[in-house]
């Protein structure tokens, strides 16, 4: 693993982010750092007496492990050090040590990425909201960064793969603890990233500080929805201190939801009511990436109605909504007949590749020909339309009618 293995190490301590990044921005790299003088450490600003003695055990079994995990999870790895690390990342108080990630990171330097956020108890206004406008976003040549979570980021995340788009999701847990039902289609599309090493206990404070990566890694920041002093403002903030640029949506004055993007725009944001809007911020930045969305903006919901109840009182979490998909699609399933003739040719291409009993993603793939992406992303869009559900191992069944 050769210099690997003390990034590795550095990344699997428990100490803070702002530990890590002191260490390795004082000494050059982690391999300097585990070589310096014992109590060398004291010498440097922004750790604490608990951290040094946590430091100070260069206990390099921790890379083994970690590295034995990733291998076992087909996680790649970057370090700090690493030429695909993005710039933008690199400017943040306290960029990440390593990021572990399944996928492929696209080039961020080169690209405008927006971060689309909000409440995890989102409104059916405020899904239909972060669909569209990160639907849009995608089709203006963007990238969407999504935290995944329930509500308004999950719905970002499925409304920039209906347009074909590219995600790049931060998690705010390690990769085995990530049940997203969501995440093998964005790394399909870009990547799932996280800082934690495999097997890392998660803390609540996992989610807060991965703000700062989304930020970091973003041009700027659309708020859909969010209520007051929520999760979402504190997102903002970190965001603001970044030096990021603010976009939020409006919705009713009297909604409990809207407090928090109501407040954003008195303090500054720009209103936003289609994803052009914020894209349009950024042409000169990146000329020739960034255009209008063909065929216009979003003005139709892309959410159906059937979906958008399941996001009422409250939002329902990411294992909970794939299971209550199924169990509504027990209830009623579509009768193909009916309704082959509302999918385009890709799609009715997958579904004929479906047989009747299940398929795996793969045989799918291989039989449609299709590139793998184009297949993960239309999957999700006959998902959410109820035409097809998920089974255990990447299998996929048809919702055929009963008889």
């Amino acid at each position: 693993m050769s210099a690997l293995k003390y990034w590795l190490w550095l990344s699997g301590c428990e100490v803070s982010a702002k530990a890590k990044a002191a260490l390795f921005r004082y000494y050059g790299d982690a391999q300097q750092a585990f070589m310096a003088p014992k109590g060398d450490y004291r010498m440097v600003e922004g750790i604490s007496t608990a951290e040094r003695e946590i430091l100070e055990k260069r206990d390099l079994s921790i890379a083994d492990r970690i590295y034995g995990e990733c291998q076992r999870q087909f996680l790649d790895i970057i370090t700090y050090q690493d030429a695909r690390y993005p710039k933008r990342l690199r400017n943040i108080y306290a960029p990440p040590a390593v990021l572990y990630l399944k996928g492929k990171l696209p080039n961020i330097d080169e690209n405008a990425a927006i971060a689309v956020v909000g409440t995890r108890k989102a409104s059916v206004y405020g899904i239909r909201m972060a669909r569209n406008m990160a639907n849009d976003i995608a089709r203006c040549g963007a990238i969407v960064v999504s935290g995944l979570t329930r509500g308004i980021d999950g719905a970002a995340a499925e409304g920039a793969l209906l347009a074909d788009g590219i995600v790049v999701a931060v998690l705010g847990t390690s990769h085995e603890k990530d049940k997203n039902f969501l995440s093998p289609d964005v790394a399909a599309r870009g990547a799932v990233i996280s800082e934690y090493p495999p097997t890392r206990e998660m803390r609540n404070s996992f989610f807060r500080e991965r703000n700062r990566i989304s930020a970091g890694l973003s041009v700027g920041v659309l708020a859909v929805e969010a209520p007051e002093n929520s999760g979402t403002a504190l997102f903002v903030e970190e965001a603001v201190e970044q030096g990021k640029e603010i976009f939020a949506v409006p919705s009713n004055v009297d909604s409990v939801n809207s407090v928090g993007t109501l407040n954003m725009l008195k303090d500054g944001a720009k209103l936003v009511t289609c994803g052009y809007d914020v894209v349009c911020e950024f042409e000169y930045l990146f000329p020739g990436k960034l255009h209008p969305p063909k065929g216009g903006s979003s003005a139709e919901k892309i959410i159906p109605a059937e979906a958008e109840k399941q996001h009422q009182n409250g939002g329902i979490a990411e294992e909970e909504t794939k299971k209550v998909i199924d169990k509504e699609n027990d209830r009623g399933y579509i009768d193909l007949k009916e309704q082959l003739s509302k999918l385009n040719e890709t799609q009715l291409k997958i579904i004929t590749a479906i047989d009747a009993n299940a398929s795996h993603i793969d045989d799918i793939i291989e039989a449609t020909g299709l590139p793998t992406a184009t297949v993960l992303a239309q999957l999700t869009v006959l998902e959410i339309k109820g035409y097809v559900r998920r089974e255990a191992g990447k299998r996929i069944t048809l919702n055929t009618a009963k008889k």
